[in-house]
Protein backbone atom coordinates (compact mmCIF):
# COMPACT_ATOMS: atom_id res chain seq x y z
CA UNK A 1 0.00 0.00 0.00
CA UNK A 2 2.94 2.50 0.86
CA UNK A 3 4.75 2.06 -2.82
CA UNK A 4 1.17 2.88 -4.50
CA UNK A 5 0.68 5.83 -2.14
CA UNK A 6 4.19 7.09 -2.93
CA UNK A 7 3.91 6.24 -6.84
CA UNK A 8 0.10 8.29 -7.31
CA UNK A 9 1.55 11.18 -5.26
CA UNK A 10 4.72 11.70 -6.93
CA UNK A 11 2.50 10.93 -10.23
CA UNK A 12 2.21 13.94 -13.00
CA UNK A 13 -0.52 12.05 -14.95
CA UNK A 14 -2.20 9.31 -13.97
CA UNK A 15 -4.61 7.11 -16.31
CA UNK A 16 -7.12 4.91 -14.12
CA UNK A 17 -8.83 2.47 -16.37
CA UNK A 18 -11.40 -0.67 -15.24
CA UNK A 19 -12.42 -3.42 -17.68
CA UNK A 20 -14.35 -2.94 -21.03
CA UNK A 21 -18.17 -3.56 -20.54
CA UNK A 22 -18.05 -2.36 -17.34
CA UNK A 23 -20.51 -3.28 -14.40
CA UNK A 24 -21.34 -1.46 -11.34
CA UNK A 25 -18.18 -2.42 -9.74
CA UNK A 26 -15.72 -1.18 -12.53
CA UNK A 27 -17.44 2.03 -12.91
CA UNK A 28 -18.13 3.25 -9.35
CA UNK A 29 -14.51 2.09 -8.39
CA UNK A 30 -13.55 4.08 -11.55
CA UNK A 31 -14.81 7.32 -10.38
CA UNK A 32 -14.29 7.48 -6.77
CA UNK A 33 -10.81 7.03 -7.37
CA UNK A 34 -10.75 9.31 -9.90
CA UNK A 35 -12.44 12.24 -7.86
CA UNK A 36 -10.19 11.19 -4.51
CA UNK A 37 -6.69 11.68 -6.15
CA UNK A 38 -8.45 14.56 -8.11
CA UNK A 39 -8.32 16.08 -4.42
CA UNK A 40 -4.21 15.67 -4.45
CA UNK A 41 -3.95 17.80 -7.21
CA UNK A 42 -2.69 14.91 -9.57
CA UNK A 43 -3.72 15.20 -13.47
CA UNK A 44 -5.91 12.00 -13.97
CA UNK A 45 -7.32 10.78 -17.09
CA UNK A 46 -10.59 8.51 -16.28
CA UNK A 47 -10.88 5.39 -19.41
CA UNK A 48 -12.99 2.49 -20.00
CA UNK A 49 -13.48 1.20 -23.44
CA UNK A 50 -17.23 0.82 -23.78
CA UNK A 51 -20.25 2.88 -23.11
CA UNK A 52 -21.41 3.07 -19.76
CA UNK A 53 -24.26 1.69 -18.59
CA UNK A 54 -27.37 3.57 -18.67
CA UNK A 55 -27.75 2.04 -15.16
CA UNK A 56 -24.65 4.13 -14.05
CA UNK A 57 -24.73 7.03 -15.96
CA UNK A 58 -26.91 8.87 -12.95
CA UNK A 59 -23.31 8.35 -11.08
CA UNK A 60 -21.48 11.79 -10.23
CA UNK A 61 -18.83 13.35 -12.86
CA UNK A 62 -19.81 9.90 -14.72
CA UNK A 63 -18.64 12.20 -17.82
CA UNK A 64 -15.37 12.75 -16.86
CA UNK A 65 -15.23 9.03 -18.48
CA UNK A 66 -13.58 9.13 -21.80
CA UNK A 67 -13.13 5.84 -24.62
CA UNK A 68 -9.84 7.52 -26.45
CA UNK A 69 -6.92 7.97 -24.25
CA UNK A 70 -3.51 9.46 -25.91
CA UNK A 71 0.20 7.90 -26.15
CA UNK A 72 2.04 5.71 -23.63
CA UNK A 73 4.28 8.71 -22.92
CA UNK A 74 1.49 11.33 -22.09
CA UNK A 75 1.02 9.17 -18.60
CA UNK A 76 3.95 8.22 -16.10
CA UNK A 77 1.30 5.80 -14.19
CA UNK A 78 -1.16 3.60 -14.94
CA UNK A 79 -3.64 2.80 -12.47
CA UNK A 80 -5.33 -0.44 -13.62
CA UNK A 81 -9.01 -1.81 -11.64
CA UNK A 82 -11.01 -4.80 -11.22
CA UNK A 83 -9.20 -6.36 -14.35
CA UNK A 84 -8.20 -9.92 -14.01
CA UNK A 85 -6.09 -9.28 -17.03
CA UNK A 86 -4.44 -6.43 -18.63
CA UNK A 87 -6.28 -7.65 -21.60
CA UNK A 88 -9.29 -6.51 -20.31
CA UNK A 89 -8.99 -2.99 -20.20
CA UNK A 90 -9.51 -3.55 -24.29
CA UNK A 91 -8.04 -2.97 -27.42
CA UNK A 92 -5.59 0.10 -25.40
CA UNK A 93 -4.02 -2.76 -22.98
CA UNK A 94 -0.71 -2.75 -25.70
CA UNK A 95 -0.38 0.84 -25.48
CA UNK A 96 -1.13 0.74 -21.37
CA UNK A 97 1.51 -1.93 -20.86
CA UNK A 98 4.54 0.68 -22.22
CA UNK A 99 3.60 3.19 -19.43
CA UNK A 100 6.12 3.20 -16.85
CA UNK A 101 4.15 2.60 -13.69
CA UNK A 102 1.43 0.19 -13.83
CA UNK A 103 -0.63 -0.72 -10.60
CA UNK A 104 -3.19 -3.56 -10.76
CA UNK A 105 -6.03 -3.12 -8.11
CA UNK A 106 -8.29 -6.09 -8.29
CA UNK A 107 -10.21 -9.11 -6.23
CA UNK A 108 -10.77 -11.56 -8.89
CA UNK A 109 -9.28 -14.93 -7.62
CA UNK A 110 -8.08 -15.34 -11.56
CA UNK A 111 -5.93 -12.17 -10.91
CA UNK A 112 -2.63 -12.87 -13.60
CA UNK A 113 -0.54 -10.02 -11.09
CA UNK A 114 0.31 -7.90 -13.74
CA UNK A 115 1.91 -5.00 -13.49
CA UNK A 116 4.49 -3.20 -11.53
CA UNK A 117 2.60 -2.94 -8.24
CA UNK A 118 -0.36 -5.22 -6.71
CA UNK A 119 -2.83 -4.62 -4.50
CA UNK A 120 -4.84 -7.84 -4.95
CA UNK A 121 -7.62 -9.11 -2.04
CA UNK A 122 -9.65 -11.98 -3.44
CA UNK A 123 -11.47 -11.66 -0.01
CA UNK A 124 -12.70 -8.06 -0.54
CA UNK A 125 -16.37 -8.02 -1.70
CA UNK A 126 -15.77 -5.97 -4.38
CA UNK A 127 -12.87 -3.53 -6.07
CA UNK A 128 -14.39 -0.51 -4.51
CA UNK A 129 -13.89 -2.06 -1.12
CA UNK A 130 -10.26 -2.01 -1.66
CA UNK A 131 -10.51 1.39 -3.68
CA UNK A 132 -12.22 2.37 -0.35
CA UNK A 133 -8.94 0.87 2.15
CA UNK A 134 -6.91 3.26 -0.82
CA UNK A 135 -8.22 6.03 -0.48
CA UNK A 136 -8.79 5.96 3.40
CA UNK A 137 -4.72 4.82 3.83
CA UNK A 138 -4.22 8.30 1.40
CA UNK A 139 -5.98 10.16 3.89
CA UNK A 140 -7.98 11.49 1.59
CA UNK A 141 -11.83 13.00 3.00
CA UNK A 142 -14.83 11.12 1.48
CA UNK A 143 -17.50 13.16 0.56
CA UNK A 144 -20.99 12.18 -1.15
CA UNK A 145 -19.78 12.03 -4.26
CA UNK A 146 -17.09 9.63 -3.83
CA UNK A 147 -19.14 7.44 -1.15
CA UNK A 148 -22.04 7.03 -4.39
CA UNK A 149 -19.74 5.67 -6.16
CA UNK A 150 -18.67 3.17 -4.04
CA UNK A 151 -21.87 2.17 -2.42
CA UNK A 152 -22.93 1.38 -6.08
CA UNK A 153 -19.77 -0.50 -6.55
CA UNK A 154 -20.59 -2.33 -3.62
CA UNK A 155 -24.04 -2.55 -3.77
CA UNK A 156 -23.85 -4.51 -7.53
CA UNK A 157 -21.16 -6.61 -7.06
CA UNK A 158 -22.75 -7.94 -3.88
CA UNK A 159 -25.90 -8.47 -5.80
CA UNK A 160 -27.63 -6.32 -2.98
CA UNK A 161 -25.84 -7.98 -0.27
CA UNK A 162 -27.21 -11.77 -1.35
CA UNK A 163 -24.63 -12.91 -3.03
CA UNK A 164 -21.73 -15.35 -1.48
CA UNK A 165 -19.06 -12.38 -1.93
CA UNK A 166 -20.89 -10.30 0.80
CA UNK A 167 -18.52 -10.00 3.79
CA UNK A 168 -18.76 -7.69 6.88
CA UNK A 169 -16.57 -4.96 5.09
CA UNK A 170 -19.84 -4.75 2.43
CA UNK A 171 -21.99 -3.43 5.04
CA UNK A 172 -19.53 -1.56 7.10
CA UNK A 173 -18.71 0.55 4.14
CA UNK A 174 -22.43 0.91 2.78
CA UNK A 175 -23.04 2.23 6.69
CA UNK A 176 -20.17 4.92 6.64
CA UNK A 177 -21.10 5.92 3.00
CA UNK A 178 -25.07 6.70 3.98
CA UNK A 179 -24.30 8.69 6.13
CA UNK A 180 -21.94 10.55 4.08
CA UNK A 181 -25.48 11.28 2.70
CA UNK A 182 -25.93 8.27 -0.10
CA UNK A 183 -29.63 7.53 -0.21
CA UNK A 184 -29.81 3.55 -0.78
CA UNK A 185 -33.46 3.89 -2.65
CA UNK A 186 -32.06 6.43 -5.07
CA UNK A 187 -29.31 4.22 -6.08
CA UNK A 188 -31.36 0.86 -6.07
CA UNK A 189 -33.72 3.36 -8.36
CA UNK A 190 -31.26 4.08 -10.76
CA UNK A 191 -29.52 0.83 -10.96
CA UNK A 192 -32.62 -1.39 -10.78
CA UNK A 193 -35.82 0.35 -10.92
CA UNK A 194 -36.05 1.06 -14.42
CA UNK A 195 -36.11 -0.51 -17.84
CA UNK A 196 -36.78 0.32 -21.20
CA UNK A 197 -39.52 -1.21 -23.04
CA UNK A 198 -36.96 -2.63 -25.78
CA UNK A 199 -35.10 -3.87 -22.46
CA UNK A 200 -37.76 -6.01 -21.80
CA UNK A 201 -38.93 -6.98 -24.96
CA UNK A 202 -35.18 -8.20 -24.94
CA UNK A 203 -35.28 -10.29 -21.89
CA UNK A 204 -38.44 -11.84 -23.74
CA UNK A 205 -36.04 -13.19 -26.38
CA UNK A 206 -33.44 -13.97 -23.99
CA UNK A 207 -35.65 -16.28 -22.08
CA UNK A 208 -37.23 -17.93 -25.37
CA UNK A 209 -33.58 -18.81 -25.95
CA UNK A 210 -32.79 -20.74 -22.91
CA UNK A 211 -31.62 -24.26 -23.16
CA UNK A 212 -31.47 -26.85 -20.39
CA UNK A 213 -28.89 -29.99 -20.33
CA UNK A 214 -30.36 -33.26 -19.98
CA UNK A 215 -29.26 -33.48 -16.64
CA UNK A 216 -30.49 -30.57 -15.65
CA UNK A 217 -27.94 -29.07 -14.16
CA UNK A 218 -26.50 -26.35 -16.65
CA UNK A 219 -28.47 -23.97 -18.82
CA UNK A 220 -27.71 -21.93 -21.22
CA UNK A 221 -29.26 -18.45 -22.41
CA UNK A 222 -28.04 -16.97 -25.75
CA UNK A 223 -28.00 -13.19 -27.04
CA UNK A 224 -27.39 -12.19 -30.64
CA UNK A 225 -26.45 -9.00 -32.74
CA UNK A 226 -30.00 -9.71 -34.38
CA UNK A 227 -32.05 -9.37 -31.10
CA UNK A 228 -30.25 -6.61 -30.06
CA UNK A 229 -31.26 -5.08 -33.18
CA UNK A 230 -35.14 -5.88 -33.61
CA UNK A 231 -35.61 -5.05 -30.01
CA UNK A 232 -33.21 -1.76 -30.53
CA UNK A 233 -31.14 -2.13 -27.39
CA UNK A 234 -27.76 -1.88 -26.40
CA UNK A 235 -25.05 -4.41 -25.04
CA UNK A 236 -25.54 -2.94 -21.69
CA UNK A 237 -29.20 -3.95 -21.69
CA UNK A 238 -28.02 -7.62 -21.49
CA UNK A 239 -26.78 -6.77 -17.21
CA UNK A 240 -28.67 -9.15 -15.20
CA UNK A 241 -30.14 -11.53 -18.17
CA UNK A 242 -28.05 -14.44 -16.56
CA UNK A 243 -29.74 -14.68 -13.71
CA UNK A 244 -32.75 -15.71 -14.95
CA UNK A 245 -31.28 -18.76 -16.27
CA UNK A 246 -29.49 -19.41 -12.97
CA UNK A 247 -32.42 -19.34 -10.79
CA UNK A 248 -34.31 -22.67 -13.18
CA UNK A 249 -34.87 -24.98 -10.07
CA UNK A 250 -31.77 -27.49 -10.62
CA UNK A 251 -29.70 -25.89 -12.46
CA UNK A 252 -25.96 -25.57 -11.09
CA UNK A 253 -24.45 -23.20 -13.93
CA UNK A 254 -25.77 -20.93 -16.27
CA UNK A 255 -23.85 -19.48 -18.91
CA UNK A 256 -24.89 -16.64 -21.00
CA UNK A 257 -23.28 -16.63 -24.92
CA UNK A 258 -23.34 -13.37 -26.14
CA UNK A 259 -22.49 -12.17 -29.95
CA UNK A 260 -20.00 -9.46 -29.83
CA UNK A 261 -18.70 -9.14 -33.65
CA UNK A 262 -17.48 -11.22 -36.48
CA UNK A 263 -14.22 -12.66 -35.91
CA UNK A 264 -13.19 -11.86 -39.48
CA UNK A 265 -14.57 -9.73 -42.31
CA UNK A 266 -14.43 -12.70 -44.42
CA UNK A 267 -16.22 -15.11 -41.63
CA UNK A 268 -19.85 -15.34 -41.76
CA UNK A 269 -20.08 -18.20 -38.97
CA UNK A 270 -17.15 -17.77 -36.76
CA UNK A 271 -17.79 -15.06 -34.20
CA UNK A 272 -16.81 -13.37 -31.39
CA UNK A 273 -18.66 -14.29 -28.55
CA UNK A 274 -18.82 -12.83 -24.41
CA UNK A 275 -19.85 -16.41 -22.50
CA UNK A 276 -20.92 -15.50 -18.86
CA UNK A 277 -21.34 -18.07 -16.41
CA UNK A 278 -22.91 -18.16 -12.91
CA UNK A 279 -22.65 -20.95 -10.04
CA UNK A 280 -25.67 -21.85 -7.70
CA UNK A 281 -22.72 -21.64 -4.97
CA UNK A 282 -21.70 -25.93 -5.44
CA UNK A 283 -19.55 -25.24 -8.56
CA UNK A 284 -16.60 -22.79 -8.86
CA UNK A 285 -16.87 -21.02 -12.25
CA UNK A 286 -13.87 -19.43 -12.65
CA UNK A 287 -11.82 -22.53 -13.08
CA UNK A 288 -14.12 -23.00 -15.98
CA UNK A 289 -13.57 -19.94 -17.53
CA UNK A 290 -9.95 -20.18 -17.15
CA UNK A 291 -9.79 -23.43 -19.26
CA UNK A 292 -11.04 -21.05 -21.82
CA UNK A 293 -8.75 -18.58 -21.05
CA UNK A 294 -11.14 -16.56 -19.33
CA UNK A 295 -11.29 -15.91 -15.30
CA UNK A 296 -13.62 -14.45 -12.18
CA UNK A 297 -14.79 -15.15 -9.38
CA UNK A 298 -15.95 -19.09 -7.83
CA UNK A 299 -19.41 -18.23 -8.55
CA UNK A 300 -19.61 -15.72 -10.98
CA UNK A 301 -16.73 -15.53 -13.97
CA UNK A 302 -16.73 -15.43 -18.12
CA UNK A 303 -14.59 -15.22 -21.55
CA UNK A 304 -14.86 -14.41 -24.67
CA UNK A 305 -14.11 -17.22 -27.89
CA UNK A 306 -14.22 -16.85 -31.57
CA UNK A 307 -16.25 -19.93 -32.74
CA UNK A 308 -20.01 -20.55 -34.46
CA UNK A 309 -22.48 -20.57 -32.18
CA UNK A 310 -23.46 -24.52 -32.72
CA UNK A 311 -19.29 -25.21 -31.84
CA UNK A 312 -19.67 -22.87 -28.73
CA UNK A 313 -23.40 -24.73 -27.32
CA UNK A 314 -21.61 -27.83 -28.02
CA UNK A 315 -18.02 -26.95 -26.05
CA UNK A 316 -20.28 -25.63 -23.29
CA UNK A 317 -23.28 -28.10 -23.16
CA UNK A 318 -20.44 -30.99 -22.43
CA UNK A 319 -19.51 -29.26 -19.42
CA UNK A 320 -23.20 -31.09 -17.65
CA UNK A 321 -21.69 -34.35 -17.37
CA UNK A 322 -19.55 -33.03 -14.93
CA UNK A 323 -21.71 -31.24 -12.76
Amino acid sequence: MEQIIHKIKKSSHLLIASHAEPDGDAVGSLIALGLAIGKLNVKTTLYNASPIPAVYRFLPSVERIVRHIKKANTYDTAIVLDCGDISRVGEVSTMVRKIPCMINIDHHISNTYFGNVQLIDTAACSTAEIVYRLIKALAIPMDKAIATCLYTGILTDTGSFRFSNTNQAAFAISNEMTGLGVEPYDVAQHVFGTYSLGRIKLLNLALDSIEISENGKLSIMTITKNMLAETDTQPEDVDGMINYARRIKNVKVAALIQEIQNATETSIAINRYHVSLRSDGTVDVAMIASSFGGGGHASAAGFQIESTLSNLKSEIIVLADRL
